[in-house]
């Protein structure tokens, strides 16, 4: 049987430039465009020409090869014409090959936010449609507030959706724009559209502020619409947008869809999708949200050690697809509920060959049970348990002793009459006998400590030079008087001489804030002089 084709749209450069603490520039504007473009969607759209400098800059030249490059406005004011409105004249002066017109399908928005009649509105969306069909471009009409619109009054919500595809609309939207439609309403709601314009025509943008936005989204498909908008992470304004990075794998791995629909992503550009989920919020200077379905670090994770035996037998007990095709990876994580099975399992990851039935790893289970009482958190800091690991099986040189260290913290004013902080901190370590110490300065205690401890490591040096702080994370793991802080730091190669660009996370707990850095930076410079071959 032929499969049908579901278009895809993406609004990350649009409507997820509306999320909180995004803001996009235009080198990373060109970035993510030629990133979706590559993936394989069908609609970039790219943000809103003249409603800003950045996106009027955006919009000078077409940023995409493949994909259509859409702008975003709105349709022509009441009571002048299409030809002599400026929103839409920006919109024709741009370099997009497709104009997204916004147009609002619920009666009571029309009379509020645009405080025209019913019937302006109408011919607003006519003639702007026109107008963009007449510059030969093709025309896209988002239904804003569809859904509610059509539970106040069906009739006034469908001549829009009507209106907009006489006129000469490719796609007639349908928006949940305050994403409350469950998703049995969105489905039935499609049909009833699909009975007066052609579902091939219609399109589906929803709202996640019922955490709903990809079913609704489904829904939508099985209602008969054969446009999905979204949003790549789910950026979008208030709770975001449909979560491309989760809609996509699903048409192209669950059979429902897959033997049903075709779409414009393959296969194979589907196991890049983890890694341009988190370029972008490399981009975006965010966390990745490691619960992320599909993409995040968590998403085929296990860490109970009941599960970890049964997933090393056989993955699918708890892996509802395989983890490479989406481009991510099984973790079998080390905590305190681990098991033998986690313990090899994250083992045979790291490269370290151990029997079975070595008595060492039940060691080693029981140190990282009784590590993680104490507020350690392996799960979270890879080359720690690395590490420790080693130590266990014998296999980490003890490189260097440190003796003592000292911080000091100062408050003063500058010679501008400024307050000021000032850290210096002193380490002595000892190296083949020899006692070595070193004084330096920094932002605060911690990176102080950090700038002493590698400033002089003797013969080690060298394997250090490169090292970097990257971030800093901190914890209070039990509250009260007798409160421990759990410290992650993560280090980096900066020149990639060593350890080739590598990234990696280490941990220490202690009562004392200082102390507890202090541990992750030593296992730090461990685990890098040990990765060196030092």
């Amino acid at each position: 049987m032929s499969r049908e084709r579901v278009t895809l749209f993406d609004t990350t450069l649009r409507d997820g430039a509306q999320t909180t603490g995004v803001d996009f520039s235009l080198d990373d504007k060109k970035q993510i465009a030629g990133l979706l473009d590559a993936l394989g969607v069908d609609y970039i759209e790219g943000g809103y020409p003249g409603a800003n400098p950045l996106d009027t800059e955006f919009f000078k030249s077409r940023r995409t090869t493949n994909a259509h490059f859409a702008a975003f406005g709105m349709t022509k004011r009441a009571g002048r014409s299409a030809a002599n409105d400026p929103g839409v004249a920006a919109l024709l002066d741009s370099a997009a090959d497709t104009i997204v017109f916004v147009a609002k399908s619920w009666d009571y928005q029309v009379h509020v936010a645009l405080g025209c009649s019913l019937e302006e509105n109408l011919e607003g969306v006519t003639d702007s449609v026109g107008a963009a069909v007449a510059a030969g471009r093709e025309a896209i009409v988002d239904c804003e507030h569809f859904f509610d619109g059509y539970k106040a009054n069906p009739e006034y919500a469908l001549a829009c959706a009507e209106a907009a595809y006489k006129a000469g609309a490719r796609w007639v939207v349908l928006c949940d724009t305050n994403g409350g439609t469950l998703p049995h309403e969105i489905e039935a709601i499609v049909r009833a559209v699909a009975a007066r314009v052609p579902g091939d025509h219609l399109g589906i943008h929803a709202h996640n502020d019922t955490e709903q936005a990809v079913a609704n989204s489904l829904a939508a498909l099985r209602g008969g619409v054969r446009q999905i908008q979204g949003a790549l992470n789910g950026l979008g304004e208030r709770c975001g947008n449909a979560n491309l990075c989760s809609i996509i794998p699903t048409l192209l791995l669950k059979p429902e869809f897959s033997e049903k629909y075709d779409i414009g992503v393959t296969l194979e550009s589907l196991r890049g999708l983890t890694k341009l989920s988190h370029t972008l919020d490399e981009l975006l200077n965010r966390a990745p949200d490691r619960h992320a379905p599909y993409v995040g670090a968590s998403a085929f994770a296990t860490k109970a050690g009941i599960h970890a035996s049964a997933v090393m037998k056989d993955p699918r007990t708890y892996e509802h697809v395989t983890p490479d095709t989406v481009g991510n990876v099984r973790r079998v994580l080390v905590s305190d509920q681990a098991g033998k099975s986690n313990i090899l399992a994250e083992l045979e990851r790291l490269g370290v060959a151990v029997a079975k039935d070595d008595p060492r790893v039940l060691r080693l289970l029981n140190a990282v049970k009784e590590k993680e009482a104490q507020g350690y958190a392996y799960e979270g800091a890879d080359a720690s348990f690395e590490l420790l690991a080693r130590r266990v099986l014998g296999h980490v040189p003890d490189y260097f002793e440190v003796e003592r260290f000292r911080v000091d913290v100062e408050r003063r004013h500058n010679a501008q009459g400024e307050l000021e902080t000032f850290s210096e901190a002193t380490v002595r370590v000892k190296i083949d006998g020899e006692n070595l110490i070193s004084a330096a300065e920094g932002n605060g205690p911690v990176h102080a400590l950090y700038v002493a401890l590698c400033k002089d490591l003797g013969k080690y040096q060298k394997y250090i030079a490169d090292i970097e702080l990257l971030d800093f994370r901190v914890r209070v793991f039990q509250g009260g008087a007798d409160a421990v802080t759990r410290v992650l730091i993560e280090f980096g190669d900066k020149n990639g001489e060593h350890l080739n660009g590598e990234t990696w996370t280490t941990v220490g707990v202690s009562p004392n804030l200082i102390d507890a850095s202090f541990q992750a930076l030593l296992d730090a410079i461990d685990y890098k002089l040990l990765k060196a071959g030092a």
